[in-house]
């Protein structure tokens, strides 16, 4: 698998970013299809230094994610955008499921593929994807790249998804340190993303769902300006939109050095067993007692 930075050249490729202005603090619109059963907030920001947002919220179809795209000129901003375009239209009218999610992953994979294969001006352009998709007693989790995935639940933080980076595969070997990997010089050299090569692997997770949860899904934009703990402090604010609005402007007042985004989606119901299933396990009970 290549290794990559296209984020840090198309910075390097930008003159006077200095000059960049922030967008307002403002609520993404959420589409008609939002998630059933969560509370959804949602923002995204240009940041302080890059010149346009290549960042895309994938939000409907009971879907709940981010794409957070690189490449040259405007190639992350179409990888991330036909990224969430292409999920909402592979997901329509879709029941949760773990091949439908990956397959539904390699396909627009495939399609971001070719565009760059037939199109010079895009060459390199790919984008990293943290989707969740809840199923009726658990959510599914996809991960390609850097963009991440925490569940907040009972005042704690866990990190559901693994960084596919550089610095990331060695705080797994042992390496380094999370506080080193913070800070260390190759930290935004990503080791897979959706739309840089023909094929592509998609992680997979799988989390009981619990009333109460609180999901966060950001771009690392947002994790990279922050702390943990500070990161785990403001997620974990009583109002979700007080959180999501202390998060993104600490991410900024911290330097905005790249795009942010971020959801925070709170699980209103929990795992709920249906009346089909609630039958099979009496049935079950009634078996095993006979």
């Amino acid at each position: 698998m290549r290794k990559f930075n296209l984020k840090g050249k198309a910075a390097m490729r930008m003159k006077n970013p200095e000059q960049a202005e922030s967008k307002p603090l403002a609520p993404e619109t959420v589409p008609e299809a939002p998630v059933p059963g969560f509370s959804i907030v949602s923002r995204t920001d240009v940041g302080r230094i890059r010149r346009n947002n290549q960042d895309a919220l994938i939000i409907g179809c009971g879907l709940a994610g981010v794409a957070d795209g690189m490449g040259g000129h405007n190639g992350g901003e179409i990888a991330s955008g036909a990224t969430r375009d292409g999920l909402l239209r592979e997901m329509k009218n879709q029941k949760p499921d773990r091949e439908t999610l990956k397959k539904a992953v390699q396909t627009i994979n495939l399609e971001i593929w070719n565009q760059q294969e037939k199109d010079a001006a895009l060459t390199g352009m790919g984008t990293t994807l943290t989707l969740l998709w809840p199923a009726e007693n658990e959510m599914l989790v996809a991960q390609v790249g850097d963009s991440r995935a925490y569940l907040l639940r009972e005042g704690e933080m866990r990190q559901v998804t693994q960084d596919h980076s550089l610095v990331g595969d060695m705080v797994r070997r042992g390496v380094l340190t999370e506080e080193q990997a913070a800070c260390h010089p190759m930290r935004n050299y990503i080791t897979r993303a959706v739309g840089t090569d023909e094929t592509v692997e998609v992680d997979l997770f799988c989390e009981e769902r619990k009333a109460g949860d609180r999901w966060l899904v950001c771009s690392d934009g947002l994790y990279g300006q922050m702390n943990r703990n500070t990161l785990k402090e403001l997620a974990l604010l009583d109002n979700p939109e007080e959180a999501a609005d202390r998060l993104l402007q600490t991410a900024l007042d911290n330097g905005g050095k790249d795009n942010i985004s971020l959801i925070l989606m709170t699980d209103l119901t929990g795992g709920t067993c249906s009346e089909k299933d609630a039958e099979a396990s009496d049935q079950a009970d009634r078996e095993a007692e006979a």
